[in-house]
């Protein structure tokens, strides 16, 4: 097999990978309860919340799902919230009563959230108020037999508590009219758990800890089934790459990603909480104003976040208020991270923009560059410990040259057992053991892998190949654009042109200078012969650019 990165491995990196010594995430993450029991956990809102408290309050939603709810082993419980105190809670909650965690979008529509009730089959939900008309509008089509109700300010002390909840319900009228007479209360089940006697079931490493839902070759989403020992051996491959780093019980990670997202539940949730660490979370992190007025309040060692977040942040007239002497590593993921606003990053910060590369199906981890790279190297890296990478060209044969792209294909013990319910789409994208991931990628003479695209992403013009992220990755050099997205658009019998859409920062820039720019640096099939400036650009809750929404305009 050709395995560029065999040798590459810093020589204080295992590349070995021992996920044996726990037989479940509960095993894990309980060590972390007992070791770290009066460090701070997580930080919301000003609030702390030590380990000890998150080891009680959890267990007595594990309690009360077991005992009050009369749930079972195995059960799905839904979770729609974003970054507040209460996801660990219930997220540790639901693992220990042994079952599996159905992570939602907030923000998705009732369609969207009909479709995953329906499919994951979940018989319980913790959401937060202001969502409750969408579940409103599914819940009597769903199997949902439970619905527990949490109010944004749940968490914090009782006055804070008091003036948030009202100001968010009836001064800024941010909880739309519902009903849902049989939910249950929050603080009202954490005080019934806490009343009764916690058993902690057997769990095997086989056994389901989340239905991770995701898009795919057909568009319709899909539930990654992540196993225990999946997510174990995501955290024991996370360690092998940054532990000798992470200062166990000390470091502090800011999260502004959410964590129902795959790259922050395993990276920021579950990995700082295994290594004891304190977890900002950010629940709003569009509004940059008030996240920039968040980080100038705590020292922090760990950021991670992706390409449109760090422009959003470089760009504030307050960004440079922000002390950046204690970070050590930034780490990027979710999408491409342009070289512009790298370099931007490090020049601001004195950080590196540490790029890996994930997946749902994988989670998430597949790559990342070394902790002590010195600067931005527009890779993705090399593959976690115990994880092999293959490239396979559009005609089906495996590549073995480098700089020769192709889908990347990944087998290791962070890859899902199979989709939920679907053995269609599962035989599609897996095959003895090998993920076909439908990206595109490259390993470059060093070993390293690069990310060229998404294959859907993929424009053909004139029979050849053109990748998005370049031509944004060039347009993105020029002076006075803040960013920008490329799509393909049917040209008839030549297959498709490129259209771009661009949002300035400099409003004297005009579409003439960016065809200039493009001309200069992109050869001719490369450039755009469309250009429209745009107010903005759609995006998901992530962050990521909405490309197919641009297509269909």
């Amino acid at each position: 097999m050709f395995r560029p990165w065999f040798d590459k491995y810093p020589d204080n990196v295992n590349p070995q990978l021992d996920d044996a010594q726990y037989s479940s995430l509960v095993e894990l993450i309980e060590d972390s309860f007992k070791e770290y029991a009066n460090h701070c956990a997580f930080i919301n809102m000003d609030k702390q919340l030590s380990f000890a408290q998150l080891d009680n309050s959890s267990k007595a939603v594990a309690t009360y799902l077991q005992q009050t709810l009369k749930l079972q082993q195995g059960d799905r419980v839904a979770i729609m919230m974003p970054n507040l105190l209460q996801y660990p809670i219930v997220l540790l909650g639901i693992l220990r009563a042994g079952m599996t965690v159905v992570n939602i979008n907030p923000l998705y529509t009732a369609t969207e959230l009909k479709h995953q009730l329906s499919d994951s089959g979940a018989k319980a939900i913790f959401i937060i108020s202001n969502f409750a008309k969408t579940l409103e509008q599914v819940v009597d089509t769903s199997e949902i037999e439970h619905v527990i109700l949490s109010r944004i300010g749940d968490e914090l002390t009782l006055l804070k508590r008091n003036l948030l909840n009202f100001v968010i319900s009836y001064v800024k009228k941010m909880v739309p009219k519902y009903r849902l007479p049989n939910a249950h209360s929050y603080r009202a089940c954490l005080k019934m758990g806490k009343k009764g006697q916690y058993i902690r079931p057997i769990i095997n490493a086989d056994d389901v800890a989340f239905l991770q839902y995701t898009g795919g070759t057909t568009g319709v989403s899909k539930g990654a089934i992540l196993s225990h020992k999946n997510m174990i051996a995501s955290l024991m491959q996370a360690d092998g790459v940054f532990g000798c780093v992470v200062n166990k019980g000390k470091d502090t990670v800011v999260t502004a990603l959410p964590l129902y997202h795959a790259f922050a539940l395993t990276v920021n949730c579950l990995y700082f909480l295994k290594a004891g660490c304190r977890n900002i979370l950010i629940t709003n992190p569009r509004d940059i104003t008030a996240f920039i007025s968040t980080l100038k309040k705590y020292s922090f060692t760990y950021f991670t976040g992706l390409n449109t977040l760090f422009n959003a942040l470089l760009v504030h007239p307050k960004f440079s208020d922000i002390d950046f002497s204690h970070l050590k590593i930034t780490l990027a993921g979710g999408m491409a991270t342009q070289a512009s606003v790298a370099q931007q990053w490090q020049n601001k910060t004195g950080s590196v923009v540490i790029e890996g590369y994930g997946l749902t199906e994988c989670a998430p981890m597949v790559s990342v560059n070394s902790y002590n790279t010195e600067t931005f190297n527009g890779s993705i890296g090399l593959p976690l410990p115990g994880t092999d990478i293959r490239l396979r060209d559009e005609q089906g044969e495996l590549i073995n040259e480098f700089n020769l792209a192709g889908e990347i294909e990944i087998k290791g013990p962070q890859v899902m057992r199979e989709y939920w319910n679907n053995p269609e789409e599962t035989n599609l994208v897996l095959q003895d053991g090998w993920f076909k991931s439908g990206d595109i990628g490259l390993f470059d003479e060093q070993g390293l892998l690069h990310l060229v695209d998404r294959k859907k992403d993929m424009i053909l013009v004139s029979g050849f190949n053109v990748y998005p992220n370049e031509i944004e990755g060039v347009v993105a050099e020029l002076e006075g654009i803040l960013e920008s997205a490329a799509v393909g658009i049917d040209n008839g019998q030549s297959g498709e042109k490129i259209k771009l859409f661009v949002v300035l920062k400099d409003y004297s820039i005009t579409v003439q200078d960016i065809h200039n720019h493009c001309h200069k640096h992109l050869t001719a099939y490369k450039r755009p012969k469309l250009i429209e400036i745009v107010n903005d650009l759609p995006k998901n809750n992530v962050g990521k650019v909405l490309r197919r929404l641009l297509k269909a305009r």
